[in-house]
């Protein structure tokens, strides 16, 4: 639960503060009939990120058991490569991103209002699939599915409620430090989901080491137990964890934090 919420507040918030700056401009610019267009576009991005999670899950349950692991496997590394590459996206524009989506939302007024549409939908989609992507490969990677889309569907409605009262003006948030932390919690959390990838990779006999662990605890650890499920869903802890998935967590975490914590004190975006 922990881990899917984490993810849905920091993807949703980051889609919501889009909006919310796309939205800004058009009525400042005494546009408000164009607003609709606006939503047309974020509608027709969510319905496809939800499609796309939908996609997944049904490819996942057609499949042979090696094909789903496979499947598994891939989409674990994918979804780690675009996570990474989005957290250090958004602190590198971060400070830009206004001034960037006021200008695109200027040209749409010249070309017209489906172009409106055409910016919300191209500035959401982004978040939306590697959304879909991400939950999709930590949901395979947790024991209890439930519990994670009861965090997913918590994380989501947080970020649209902070994201409208920030809108409003209702309360003010240092967004740099939000998304710095959030940013930690995603990096660790993509970690897990790296491990569990290898994991299947390794059961796949794709990678070797399978049958070497550093510890084997699932006796007392497994992911049916509540320390366990707890482990698993934040840190990405495995009770059966091979010397190949902890070298590769542990690269993962150090290179990736190392290299992120330096961008985050020289480029740390602005507020509000």
């Amino acid at each position: 639960m922990l881990s899917s919420f984490i993810i849905a507040l920091r993807e949703g918030l980051e889609a919501a503060l889009i909006v919310g700056i796309v939205i800004a401009y058009v009525q400042k610019s005494k546009r408000q009939s164009l607003t609709a267009y606006v939503w047309l576009g974020v509608a027709a991005a969510v319905a496809i990120s939800i499609g796309l999670g939908a996609m997944l899950n049904l490819t996942s349950r057609t499949l042979s058991d090696r094909d789903t692991e496979l499947f598994a496997g891939v989409t674990s590394l994918l979804a780690v490569v675009l996570v990474t590459y989005m957290v250090f996206w958004m602190k590198r524009t971060a400070r830009h991103l206004r001034r960037e989506l006021n200008s695109k939302v200027e040209d749409a007024f010249l070309a017209g209002p489906l172009a409106l549409a055409g910016v919300a939908f191209l500035a959401v989609i982004r978040e939306g699939l590697e959304t879909s992507l991400f939950v999709y490969s930590n949901f395979m990677s947790v024991a209890d599915p439930l519990a994670s889309a009861i965090g997913l569907v918590i994380g989501f409605a947080t970020a649209i409620a902070v994201g409208y009262l920030i809108f409003k003006a209702a309360i003010r948030i240092d967004l740099s430090t939000f998304f710095t932390y959030t940013g930690i919690a995603l990096i660790v959390v993509a970690a897990g989901v790296l491990a569990y990838g290898v994991h299947e990779f390794q059961e796949l006999g794709y990678l070797p080491g399978g049958e070497s662990y550093v510890f084997d605890v699932s006796a007392l650890l497994g992911k049916e137990t509540l320390i366990g499920a707890i482990l698993a869903g934040t840190v990405g802890f495995d009770a059966s964890t091979s010397w190949l998935q902890l070298g590769v967590y542990a690269l993962y975490i150090v290179t990736v934090l190392r290299l992120y914590l330096v961008k985050a004190s020289t480029k740390a975006p602005a507020h509000a």
